[in-house]
């Protein structure tokens, strides 16, 4: 049944060179009618020996010659986009038809696509244009990442099997690159290969794996799919990783130089205050699906990024958009001690409120860096009424949370009524 098959790429060759070819692709297209219309005629029919694997092989046989009659037709981009949109396809007549074969040949086809996409990762060369989003990453990569997902979803209703799982993990890898690529074809202005890439890059970078982590937390908790569950923790891993090495280090504005923007809507917002919003809403959705490690991982992460989207907007304000020179004044040592002793105070409150005993300890880590602070760097850099403001604001805030603590470990008990003599 592969004979016609055969005989129809080698005319194609000798006829056509391998060039686009309508008439071919129209035999090819009616060789696999054919082959799917004896798939279900077999089907059809009572069992006997040999039937299954007689269909499973005409069923191999359309799928090959509808692949043959893309690639007759098709080019670059519309190829994978064509062989992409083949995988639901066999995914729905497996949960039709019990050939097991047809599991693996969906397999088979992602794994096609993965090789064609690998071979020419932007679809279609570098001619991607300056447009942002609706250019061919977004065909090239969406297109297969929806497909290879319904796929997915199709086959993981009978079992989830090795086919099953190569389809859900190249939907997932799709949507990982589409969304990495479209970020660095827009901040880029479509050329994808520039080695550099500033802070505003790497911020969107990590706000969008810090969403597709959280939505993937929602994700697997419905599917169960071990594909989903080492996802998620992969991608919360590198990301984390991310924040730590990009932003907080080789990206971060103090030390890079790079020109911050206005005073409150700036890179700064888009760096810092946006990542670490997502990284606490990542650290509370998995602190009861992980170990405590993870979320109080990715939590401690989140203040780290508070604290420095606070510092770095309090040098902006003093020092305008570069924030690698200038002087240190003491209103401005000042201001750091004070805005990081109200930010531990309101974590404080937070976790009060939300009976949260690890918002809690980030509480009194933020309050015993801030001490450190006053008594190390205010102690001996401020002078006059900044250093004297320093001392008695920290003294009321410790009173303070004394008291507080007080009150939440010792309630005062109820004084027992008078007894009637």
């Amino acid at each position: 049944m592969f004979a016609p098959i055969a005989i129809l790429a080698a005319l194609y060759y000798r006829i056509a060179g391998f060039d686009r070819s309508v008439p071919f692709a129209a035999v090819a297209l009616l060789i696999a009618v054919a082959f799917t219309y004896a798939t279900e005629a077999l089907g059809k029919r009572e069992p006997r020996p040999g039937m299954v694997i007689s269909g499973a092989f005409f069923a191999i046989g359309a799928a090959a010659a509808l692949a043959l009659a893309l690639t007759m037709t098709l080019e670059k981009g519309w190829l994978t986009v064509g062989l992409a949109l083949m995988v639901p396809g066999i995914a729905w007549i497996a949960s039709r038809r019990p050939f097991p074969v047809l599991r693996w040949l969906t397999a088979a086809v992602v794994l096609l696509v993965l090789q064609r996409v690998g071979w020419q990762p932007l679809i279609v060369g570098r001619d991607l244009g300056s447009t942002p989003i609706f250019n061919w990453l977004l065909y090239g990569y969406g297109v297969p990442a929806a497909a290879f997902w319904f796929a997915g979803h199709l086959l993981r209703r009978r079992a989830d099997d090795v086919p099953a799982r190569i389809a859900d993990a190249a939907a997932l890898l799709f949507a990982v690159l589409l969304a990495f690529l479209e970020i660095r074809h827009a901040m880029t202005g479509g050329d994808v290969y520039r080695a550099s890439s500033g802070l505003a890059e790497v911020a969107l970078q990590v706000s969008a794996g810090l969403a597709i982590a959280i939505g993937l937390e929602h994700l697997r908790q419905r599917t169960q799919s071990v594909i989903h569950n080492a996802g998620a923790l992969i991608i919360a891993v590198l990301v984390l990783l991310a924040i730590v090495l990009g932003l907080l280090l080789a990206k971060n504005p103090a030390f890079t130089g790079e020109p911050v923007g206005g005073a409150f809507i700036n890179l700064i917002l888009l760096g810092y205050a946006l990542p670490a919003t997502l990284t606490v809403a990542l650290a509370f959705q998995a602190r009861r699906s992980w170990p405590q490690g993870y979320s109080r991982t990715a939590g401690a992460l989140g203040v780290a990024l508070t604290i420095a989207y606070f510092s770095l907007e309090v040098r902006t304000l003093y020092q305008g958009p570069i924030l690698s020179t200038g002087e240190v004044s003491d209103a401005e040592q000042y201001t750091y001690s004070a805005v990081w002793l109200a930010f531990g105070v309101t974590l404080l409150g937070l976790g009060a409120f939300l009976r949260s005993q690890p918002v809690r300890i980030a509480s009194a880590a933020v309050v015993v860096l801030t001490v450190l602070k006053v008594f190390l760097v205010d102690m001996h850099d401020l002078t006059g009424i900044y250093q004297a403001l320093s001392f008695i604001e920290l003294g009321a805030v410790l009173i303070g949370i004394g008291w507080f603590y007080q009150r939440l470990l010792f309630p005062r008990l109820p004084t027992p009524s008078a007894q009637p003599s």
